[in-house]
């Protein structure tokens, strides 16, 4: 009697094992309910729900052989957990190689497949953890590159308003140094006319100015001295009074005696002036040797404007 009773469990349990719906994934299952008959997926015909998975293809689709290799067309799901679960093509259920890590495309095979989905996942968790370090890195450093961007764009913008405002100052330069050049040309032109009209006046000139060198040049040394100067020069209000050796020192420039070079560019500018010193017994005006001759007024109004036409140009 317990043989009995064993036995039928046995097939029971075979038969249940056999009616179980395999290679479907949870959004199918809805499809697959226990009823009287089964409606392919593709709604192409209607069957009884004993011909699924009976290992004989009814359905176009290949809908109602999920878990054989019956259809040419189906597809089997594995399910895969621990691991990414995916589709393989029917045609591989029970062939005795193991194409799913869960092992359940292998349900009635002789293969001695293991389930390996647990350890696939966990190798696939790490090697996703590392490219998620990876990426995090990645935008950290994105990030320090931004911020580093940000300074050194700042940093170039400030230069550039520096540069900005050194071009606007040298711009203003620039027209500061046209408008000195014009200046300069035209006093330049001036000054060219005025050399033609007193061309005279500067050949007199420069005969007056050795004329009286050798007035004080008493011994025809080619040098006035410290006391030709006493005895020749005096004070234009006080005819009568003889320089002091400090005055005259002041007339010879800090020397003890001068040159005609020296002399025309010193003493005989004080002296021309009238206004302070003359030579002694000169018949002058109050107002000096320049008084007593015209050529030397022409002559002095030339040189002094020839003197600011040869100052050094504005460069631009």
């Amino acid at each position: 009697m317990r043989f009995h009773i064993i036995t039928a469990a046995f097939l029971w349990a075979a038969f249940v094992e056999s009616r179980k719906i395999r290679g479907i994934s949870s959004s199918y299952k809805r499809f697959y309910r226990e009823r009287k008959s089964f409606l392919c997926i593709d709604g192409s015909k209607m069957i009884p729900f004993e011909q699924v998975n009976d290992d004989y293809c009814d359905c176009a689709d290949g809908s109602d052989e999920p878990g054989t290799s019956a259809c040419p067309r189906g597809r089997f799901y594995c399910t895969n957990l621990g691991f990414r679960p995916h589709y393989i093509p029917s045609s591989r259920v029970n062939d005795g190689i193991c194409d799913c890590c869960d092992a359940s495309d292998e349900y009635n095979s002789h293969a001695r497949c293991q389930n390996t989905c647990w350890n696939l996942g966990q190798k696939e968790r790490a090697y996703v953890e590392g490219q998620m370090k990876t990426l995090d890195e990645g935008l950290r450093l994105k990030q320090q590159l931004i911020e580093e961007g940000v300074l050194l764009w700042r940093e170039k913008q400030a230069q550039l308003r520096e540069l900005q405002r050194a071009a606007e100052d040298l711009q203003i330069k620039l027209e500061e140094h046209r408008k000195r050049k014009h200046e300069a040309d035209r006093l330049k032109e001036q000054t060219l006319k005025a050399l033609k009209a007193g061309d005279r006046g500067f050949r007199h000139q420069n005969s007056t100015v050795s004329h009286l060198f050798q007035l004080l040049d008493s011994n025809k040394d080619g040098s006035i001295s410290l006391d030709e100067v006493k005895a020749k020069v005096v004070l234009v209000h006080d005819e009568t009074r003889v320089l002091s050796e400090d005055e005259a020192l002041t007339l010879l420039g800090g020397g003890h005696q001068m040159d005609l070079s020296k002399f025309q560019n010193t003493l005989w500018d004080v002296l021309i002036r009238g206004d302070g010193y003359k030579i002694k017994d000169a018949h002058s005006a109050p107002g000096g040797l320049m008084s007593e001759d015209t050529h030397l007024k022409a002559a002095d109004r030339v040189d002094s404007n020839h003197a600011t036409a040869t100052r050094p140009l504005v460069e631009i």
